[in-house]
């Protein structure tokens, strides 16, 4: 039988054995709290302000300007909420994409609750926020912009540094979710005039529940978790020390890497949008076909449903992802696709492949040959797809 394909790496990445190893002595050896004062717990503490060195190094940041976190989620969530009620005597606008991931989102939402005003930018049929949009839409009460680095689902990648730019030249913050971007581009806070930037090890070859907040240096936001004194005094909770270990380590890795990986994925990810374009009629790729992450394939496939080619895909061993959230109880597709200007009925049949190190060209072929075959058997079940045939 053949071996499992995954190529839903944008969703989650297996741990690396480089990374594993790293942080195996972190669970029963050197289990020490890096709060305590003797020997155990200041060799966690020195293996943690190693990691927190490396993380820093690859986005180009001060080692005191990295706080680490549970996740891209919480890395968000505090980055929003603590620059919103940190600044909510100098104004309460905030400016963010239709497109952003919902940690973004749902916290936008949430402040709009609590008396802050949302500007919800509009972004063209690839992807790409408008920059005269954004421009106008900076009021004198707007504190904080919030634009992801690189779209999830469809794998655009945003002018950053022209937004950062904008930002700067006005006084006003500007938070970046780089989570899907980290160890796929070079990123340089000071070049891009970030102020700060989330990011998660688990897309990156590192472990899952562990993330990291840049924070500029000067500037302040109120805690999102209080209780103790660490990081700082920043973020309280007793230190995830392999956790820990292992984002730094994979971090480090995805940069010593990052043009033969990006040269790797590049071309994979042209052959396999070429070889889809190629081999089956009436779809759509979505995202820029340049500018998007070397290693995202997004398509819309018309008269099918993302579920059932997800289940079918998942049936010949080929993981793959739907922009459709059916998954999660709701019958409404992805935002993004609908953001770039799908109707409804196209952006139901999208699907996400997602490449990563362990891919290669072999499967891509398999992949291919076995796609073509399920979207014509699920298209002869379509009663739209049936009344196009007829009418041909």
């Amino acid at each position: 039988m053949r071996e499992y394909i995954y190529m839903d790496n944008a969703a989650t990445t297996p741990v690396k054995d480089e990374v594993l190893e790293e942080m195996m002595p972190f669970f029963k050896e050197k289990y020490g709290n890096p709060s305590s004062i003797y020997s155990l717990g200041q060799t966690s503490k020195v293996a943690v302000e190693k990691a927190r060195e490396q993380v820093a190094k690859s986005i180009a940041a001060k080692k005191e300007e990295i706080y680490f976190t549970a996740g891209g989620s919480e890395s968000d969530n505090w980055a929003i909420k603590g620059i919103a009620y940190k600044n909510k005597k100098k104004g309460n606008h905030i400016i963010t994409s239709k497109i952003e991931h919902h940690a973004v989102l749902h916290t936008c939402e949430y402040l709009e609750k609590d008396g802050f005003e949302v500007t919800y930018l509009n972004v063209d049929k690839d992807g790409i926020v408008d920059l005269e949009e954004l421009k106008n839409s900076i009021k004198d009460t707007t504190i904080l912009i919030t634009i992801m680095t690189a779209n999830n689902e469809i794998g655009t990648i945003e002018p950053i540094k022209e937004i950062g730019e904008i930002a700067k030249s006005k006084g006003i913050i500007f938070h970046t979710d780089a989570v899907q971007a980290m160890g796929n581009i070079k990123i340089d806070v000071n070049d891009m005039n970030i102020d700060l930037l989330s990011m998660s090890a688990h897309k990156v070859y590192g472990p899952k529940g562990i993330g990291a907040l840049y924070v500029r240096k000067g500037i302040k936001l109120d805690s999102l978790i209080t209780g103790g004194g660490q990081e700082r005094n920043k973020r309280a909770g007793t230190e995830n020390v392999p956790a820990i270990v292992g984002m730094g380590k994979a971090i480090e890795l995805a940069y010593e890497n990052l043009e033969e990986h990006n040269n790797k994925l590049i071309s994979l990810r042209d052959n396999l949008i070429k070889k889809i374009e190629d081999s089956i009629d009436e779809i759509k790729l979505n995202g820029h076909r340049t500018k998007r992450l070397p290693g995202n394939v997004n398509f819309s496939f018309k008269y099918i449903e993302g579920e059932s080619l997800l289940l079918s895909l998942d049936m010949v061993g080929i993981a793959g992802s739907s922009g459709s959230a059916c998954t999660s109880g709701s019958l409404d597709p992805s935002h993004v696709l609908l953001g770039i200007g799908l109707d409804h009925e196209i952006a139901h049949g999208s699907l996400r492949l997602s490449l990563g190190d362990f891919n290669n060209e072999e499967e891509i072929n398999y992949v291919v040959e076995e796609l073509k075959k399920i979207v014509q058997k699920l298209r002869m079940m379509s009663p739209l797809y049936d009344k196009l045939e007829g009418e041909k």
